[in-house]
């Protein structure tokens, strides 16, 4: 099987050659982009030949046995990225589990199993426990964990009263000296005060700090030390202290220090959840637009209903109108339009006829076909699925960087207390006085400012976006990138508007027009609807003997002939085509117009030129864009013709026409060698690019799978609030890196003091609050600075 030159897909029959250009390709696009990394100074320069570094390479899909399949599954209750390495050894102990990969990104575990060990219906099951629930996409989540999460915050701060009230109304105010050290040591207080703080601690501590408490477990268990692990220690360390001093009867207990620090690290981790919850969903939204079943043609000829896993090559499937064609094939019976759009950008739908080759997950708008299934039994929509995983499992950000930086500061640090206790032993001081040293190393070294530095920032960066009606799905994105150099944009529904209208007649009767809308109201192709729209009623006409053909539509108007359609379909019926219109044709062609002819008699009588609507806006957006010193470029699935306009703007560097959908996402990777790279669509076919962009930017109107793909959603399809997006991703990668900047310097400043013995824990629980305050006051004001 010949391969594409650029991107390694397989090319068909449509490859695409030049004459000076080496290789194959399965696109224009592709063959474009291979010609731009030939014409650079050094085509040998790996930047232009390899994945950016800032990007990890996506794991590779393939599976080689046969026997295997492959299932998606959401899970529930991922804490942190250590949970996929653990979630992947659990799910691969499982008999017959050969393969498992996770994502925390996306929540979502994609599992190769072996059918004849283990029943799909049981992965669920084998991979759940210790927290983790998994279900199929798209099923609703337990309700006990949806409701802690929805009311988290809230119970961390109703669980805290009874702990912190009793210390505010009593313990403090002897500390400070108020009440006397006696009032505490009475048979009332410790009734009253005490008892109930060591109940409440340890249900608090059990309840509220289960999340962390797995957390760390789940970071032993991989061998991988997580943030989770330090708060843990800090936690456990502080509360193990006050309930034995609880014991013993002193009253210099620390279930305070305890209770607050899970309550700083679950408000930041509540947060967190948040902001990433509202990027999950993508494939539970791709699964719902696969056919699940299909009508297969048996043994005898007659079609029945049947799984599409049931179906391999060559078989038949019959596909009626308003279906979606479940695979990759051959029409071997029938005609039909099919609207490929969502899949290759093309924004015509396409006439279909035996011996044509058709792509799954197009849908037939009218018509019926048989379709032969392909050699590899897969669709386009299969692909793009595949494609799209890949791409939004990789995991990047600073909140990533924070665990791989616990790795090594959750040993120091235990070092660094372990270290200070024994040297104050060492000194001569008291058990009890070098144990709360070591104590206060752990509370004041706790990062919550580390852990709640960015999602805060990006919380904020969200709200800031959704003031400017722009909604960021993934606000992860807000970190990575400050500013974009490349900005690719789709064509179809993107510049423009993706509804066709009549550009202008040419005929020598004016009602040429309503003549063709007479003819096209009974049928429901794009171009018909926008015919009759232009007519706008018209003349009264007797319309009988109405024929769908391929690639036109006829019907007797008034007792005499009338066909509608493409020039070729016309021609091919044996219909005159006067050199006049001949030439509105060509003409039309070239101002990157679609020509639909209507012949009357067996000749043609007019030409009408369709156009998909540019955007009001578009022309404004590219030229802001560009002006900010940005390359601008346009993919789309059309012919060359119909982006002439666009190839001719001043502010639009390079236009990539005729591309595939699976193309689309190997050019954009490509685009990022060169620089951080913004991709904004709204099909489809979009969503691999979108994912694989820095950043993706998808259209309100567009499908839900583009919108899920998409880090950034632009409500009331305005165009306009691009340059937007961009200053808010400036402001909150500058917010983020100075909250990083105070945690780590808090952190240099904070646990030299501690060593020292100069705080106690409670000092020290109230410096990690007053961190973790700042943290949130500069990532909630307004301004850019």
């Amino acid at each position: 099987m010949t391969t594409c030159t650029l991107c390694d897909l397989p090319t068909g029959s449509r490859s695409v050659r030049e004459e000076g250009v080496d290789g194959e390709f399965c696109c224009r696009g592709c063959l474009e982009v291979h010609r731009l990394v030939e014409d650079a100074d050094d085509p040998d320069d790996p930047a232009l030949l390899a994945e950016p570094e800032s990007a990890e390479e996506p794991v590779d899909p393939a599976v080689t046995d046969d026997d295997l399949e492959t299932a998606f599954l959401s899970v529930e209750g991922m804490h942190c990225t250590t949970c996929e390495a653990f979630l992947e050894a659990t799910a691969t102990d499982v008999k017959g589990v050969e393969d498992a990969r996770v994502s925390y990104a996306t929540e979502m575990i994609r599992l190769t199993y072996d059918p004849e060990t283990i029943d799909r219906a049981d992965l669920p099951g084998a991979v759940s426990g210790v927290g983790y629930r998994a279900s199929e996409p798209g099923e609703a989540r337990s309700e006990s964990g949806s409701v802690f999460e929805r009311y988290r915050v809230a119970l961390a701060v109703l669980l805290s009263m009874p702990v912190m009230a009793p210390y505010l109304l009593f313990v403090y105010p002897t500390y400070l000296g108020i009440y006397p050290e006696s009032f505490l040591y009475g048979q009332t207080i410790r009734t009253m005060v005490f008892v109930p703080l060591a109940v409440w601690s340890t249900l608090i501590v059990l309840g509220l700090g289960y999340p962390i408490l797995r957390g760390a477990y789940v970071g032993l268990a991989v061998r991988r030390p997580n943030v989770d692990l330090l708060v843990a220690i800090a936690v456990l360390a502080a509360y193990a202290y006050s309930m034995a001093a609880f014991v013993v009867g002193s009253r210099h207990v620390y279930f305070d220090v305890a209770v607050l620090v899970l309550v700083v690290v679950t408000v930041g981790n509540h947060l967190e959840s948040r902001v990433k919850r509202r990027a999950v969903g993508t494939h539970a939204d791709l699964a719902a637009a696969h056919e699940t079943t299909v009508r297969k043609q048996g043994a005898d000829g007659s079609f029945a209903s049947a799984d599409r896993a049931e179906c391999g090559p060559r078989d038949r499937i019959r596909v009626n109108a308003g279906d979606r064609i479940p695979f990759d094939g051959t029409v071997v019976e029938g005609t039909a339009t099919a609207d490929e759009a969502l899949l290759t950008g093309e924004s015509v739908p396409r006439s279909v006829a035996p011996g044509e080759a058709v792509v799954g997950g197009a849908t037939l708008l009218e018509g019926s076909v048989v379709v032969e299934v392909g050699e590899d039994a897969s669709s386009t929509m299969d692909r793009l699925v595949e494609l799209l995983w890949n791409v939004q499992s990789t995991n990047v950000g600073a909140q990533r960087l924070a665990n791989v930086f616990a790795v090594a500061f959750v040993p120091l640090v235990l070092a660094v207390a372990a270290g200070a206790t024994a040297l104050w032993l060492a000194a001569g001081l008291g058990t009890a006085e070098s144990l709360m040293i070591g104590l206060s190393v752990l509370v004041v070294s706790c990062p919550c400012s580390l852990g709640i530095a960015t999602p805060l920032s990006l919380a904020a960066g969200s709200a800031r976006a959704a003031d400017d009606r722009t909604i960021v799905l993934s606000p992860t994105v807000l970190e990575r990138i400050t500013d974009s150099e490349v900005v690719v944009f789709d064509k179809t529904g993107t510049l423009t508007t993706g509804e066709m209208a009549v550009e202008d007649v040419t005929a020598d009767d004016d009602r040429v027009l309503a003549l063709a809308a007479a003819v096209e109201e009974r049928s429901n192709h794009p171009i018909a609807e926008a015919i009759v729209e232009a007519a706008d009623g018209g003349l009264e006409q007797t319309v009988e003997d109405f024929d769908r053909e391929r690639r036109a539509v006829s019907a007797t108007v008034d007792g005499r002939k009338v066909r509608v359609g493409h020039p070729e379909a016309v021609r091919s019926a044996g219909w005159e085509i006067p050199d006049r219109f001949a030439d509105a044709i060509e003409t039309t062609r070239e101002r990157g117009f679609h020509p639909t002819v209507v012949g009357r008699d067996g000749a043609v009588v007019g030409v009408v030129a369709l156009r998909d609507d540019p955007r009001e806006n578009w022309a404004e957006v590219v030229d802001a864009l560009s002006a900010e010193g940005r390359r601008i470029v346009v993919l789309t699935g059309d012919d060359e013709r119909a982006t002439r306009w666009l190839d001719d703007h001043p502010a639009v560097d390079e236009v990539f026409a005729g591309v595939r959908p699976e193309s689309k996402e190997a050019i954009v990777r490509r685009l990022r060698s060169e620089g951080t790279t913004t991709m904004v669509g709204d099909g489809t076919n979009d969503a691999p690019a979108l994912a694989r962009a820095d950043m993706g930017i998808a259209l309100e109107g567009g499908t839900d799978v583009a919108m899920e793909a998409a880090d950034v959603v632009v409500l009331d399809d305005d165009l306009g609030a691009l340059p937007g997006v961009f200053e808010t991703s400036r402001t909150t990668r500058r917010r983020i890196r100075q909250n990083l900047g105070w945690a780590v310097g808090y952190n240099l400043l904070a646990i030299p003091l501690a060593v020292a013995g100069l705080v106690n824990p409670l000092v020290a629980a109230v410096l990690m609050g007053a961190s973790s305050l700042l943290v949130v006051v500069n990532s909630s004001r307004t301004g850019s600075e």
